[in-house]
């Protein structure tokens, strides 16, 4: 505690005694000053304890007493100390009438006690105090340091609620409560998830105090890099004092080691992780599951689902999306943006605001491994990201619902242009559920999933939906329509000069299956003028007809071409 007014009086050595307000003794004394002026306010701060004389003060005049009094009072001065017997031989009764009127402590100081004694009494007071709350603030990191070590984050909180008389909360990344102690508090912890994102949008190290609670909660980022890796909340009934503010700066500090690796930490996990998902695709399971160890080990133990994420130019996805309406809608993704969590909501307006979309795709999956406790693999493939992510698990939703909430965020199927300049787009694709033995088909079905995804203007596109659809939107491909067009060229500069209708012959005969009959009916000709004109294709084409690729390419090229002029 520190110094007050009644510590001060029971002060052996200095012999004070209380003439009013003793009522307000127990009020905390920041220090105190010797002052004959008039009006000392301007230079007072507050908690002081005023020492005078009344030297050049008319200290029996009661109008006079009680607007000195009154302004005293008014800038924070707890005490007034009067000497006796050095201008006047005892305290004014029109002071004393004024301070007890204003219930302002009135102390009297005999002769034999020196202002300055005062003064050194409450510097070595202020002293103690400050000596008492260095050593238990080093006490308290002590425990805390003992309690992370032994029980992890979870010790740590309750051994900081302990200091505190409070309680404490751990948030991670995205806001989502982590651990709490003592357990009573989970339910208000939960209640600041939206304190907690917005401190997010602040760089490390950020703080704020929350108000409008039944407690008074700091909150604390954690992390030494620009974007928090959590947040502390610690609950209080009143203002930290200091012992408490060195337990929570103490608490920081564990807790930022124990949530913020370091980079080289970091950069040896994610070599491991390259050269388990190299061998991966090279075919050698046993190899990447020996590597992998406890590390990633768990994650090759069940069915996997193997994403490929990159990021796109707003503009050329729009582009070819707008080429690709017939497919564009295939394909409901799980999760849409009503489901979503915080932490995908605030990620997607993160990446609206120009941040690093795959980025934000690594914080949410990330988030939601961790939350729920399963394995994950996240690693930097050239220009791409690739993830390892359990089947039907967390992470797997999370890539899901932060793709729904990027494409709710887009505008109608991500076709907005964006507000102002160009804007990186994240693609995704995600294969069927696999094992380690069948990486090397995941990772295709994921690429093929992100070409299809890159050339439809979505966020993510499943291997599933391939199988699903149909390959005729896939024709929209400019150099599908270049091939088309070249090769059916000389029939259409044939049937431009009047010599016969080449090209809707063949697509009739091509449509039912090469049945003269049936395809000379479609066309209200006789078969023999069809026969004719099939041979007339395959002269001008130098193709055969009853080769079975050669069909295929001309009904294709016949469907792309169809496609352009509709």
């Amino acid at each position: 505690m520190p110094p007050t007014l009644a510590s001060l009086v029971h002060h052996s050595a200095l012999k004070l005694t209380v003439r009013a307000g003793e009522e307000r003794l127990d009020a905390p004394v920041r220090w105190a000053h010797a002052s004959e002026l008039a009006d000392p306010v301007p230079y007072m701060e507050g908690g002081e304890l005023l020492l005078i004389t009344a030297l050049k003060l008319d200290a029996e005049d009661p109008e006079a007493m009680r607007r000195y009094v009154k302004r005293l009072a008014g800038a924070g001065v707890v005490g007034l100390g009067f000497a006796v017997g050095v201008h006047y031989p005892d305290i004014p009764k029109a002071l004393l009438d004024a301070a007890t009127d204003a219930g302002l402590p009135l102390i009297e100081v005999p002769r034999r006690t020196p202002f300055l004694a005062i003064s050194k009494a409450v510097s070595a007071a202020i002293a103690a105090e400050q000596y008492r709350a260095v050593t238990a603030g080093f006490a308290a990191q002590r425990e805390l340091t003992k309690q992370t070590l032994s029980d992890g984050p979870e010790g740590l909180l309750l051994a900081l609620a302990g200091q505190v008389d409070g309680w404490a909360a751990l948030y991670d990344a995205s806001g989502a409560v982590v651990a709490t102690a003592p357990e009573w508090a989970t339910r208000r912890a939960a209640r600041l998830t939206a304190d907690v994102e917005r401190l997010r949008e602040r760089p490390a190290p950020a703080s704020s105090v929350v108000a409008g609670t039944e407690d008074r909660v700091e909150l604390h980022s954690l992390g030494t890099g620009r974007r928090p890796r959590a947040a502390l909340a610690v609950g209080t009934a009143s203002t930290l004092g200091t012992a408490e503010r060195y337990a929570v700066h103490s608490a920081i500090a564990l807790l930022t080691l124990t949530t913020e690796r370091s980079r080289s930490l970091h950069a040896a996990e994610q070599r491991i992780g390259v050269a388990v998902l190299r061998m991966l695709l090279a075919g050698e399971p046993d190899h990447a599951r020996t590597v992998a160890g406890d590390l990633y080990g768990g994650l090759l133990d069940a069915p996997f689902r193997l994403v490929v994420a990159e990021v796109a130019s707003a503009s050329a996805a729009r582009v070819r999306a707008g080429a690709d309406d017939d497919g564009a809608g295939a394909g409901a993704q799980e999760g849409g943006p009503g489901t979503a969590s915080a932490a995908v909501l605030a990620a997607v307006a993160e990446v609206s605001g120009g941040g690093d979309p795959l980025a934000a795709l690594v914080d949410v999956v990330e988030a939601a491994a961790a939350r729920s406790g399963e394995a994950l693999l996240v690693v930097p493939y050239g220009e791409r990201l690739v993830l390892l992510v359990v089947d039907g698990g967390a992470g797997a939703r999370a890539c899901a619902q932060y793709a729904a909430a990027l494409e709710a965020g887009r505008g109608v199927a991500g076709r907005e242009p964006a507000a102002s300049g160009e804007q990186a787009e994240l693609v995704m694709g995600l294969s069927a559920p696999a094992g380690p033995i069948a990486a090397a088909t995941a990772y295709k079905q994921a690429e093929q999933a992100l070409s299809v995804a890159r050339r439809r203007g979505r966020a993510l596109v499943e291997h599933e939906e391939l199988a699903a659809g149909s390959v005729l939107p896939l024709l929209a491909d400019d150099a599908v329509r270049a091939f088309a067009d070249g090769l059916l060229r000389a029939l259409h500069e044939h049937d431009a000069t009047g010599r016969g209708d080449l090209v809707a012959s063949l697509r009739a005969w091509l449509s039912r299956h090469g049945q003269w009959d049936a395809a000379a009916a479609d066309l209200g000709v006789h078969r023999h003028t069809l026969r004719y004109r099939m041979r007339r294709v395959e002269e001008i084409l130098g193709r055969s007809l009853d080769d079975p690729d050669v069909r295929m390419e001309l009904w294709l090229s016949l469907k792309a071409t169809s496609t352009t002029s509709d």
